[in-house]
């Protein structure tokens, strides 16, 4: 308990944040974080793509219905 306050005193974070990011990266080796990040980045882009591709699918139906 004393390392965490004087952690998030001296990183400006909040006790709820630290005990957070500790449960979810507590186990894991640098690389690992490094691999989850990629892997949520590209799973970011990824969801961009799709909502791109079904606004223009619903775009595209839009102008067959107009026709």
């Amino acid at each position: 308990m004393v390392f965490s306050l004087k952690f998030c005193g001296n990183y400006g974070l909040g006790n709820s944040t630290f005990y957070k990011w500790r449960d979810q990266y507590g186990g894991m080796e640098t690389l690992d974080i490094k691999r989850l990040k990629e892997l949520e980045a590209e799973n970011r882009k990824l969801k961009q793509m799709l909502a791109e591709l079904c606004f223009k699918s619903l775009l595209q139906e839009e102008f067959i219905k107009m026709f």
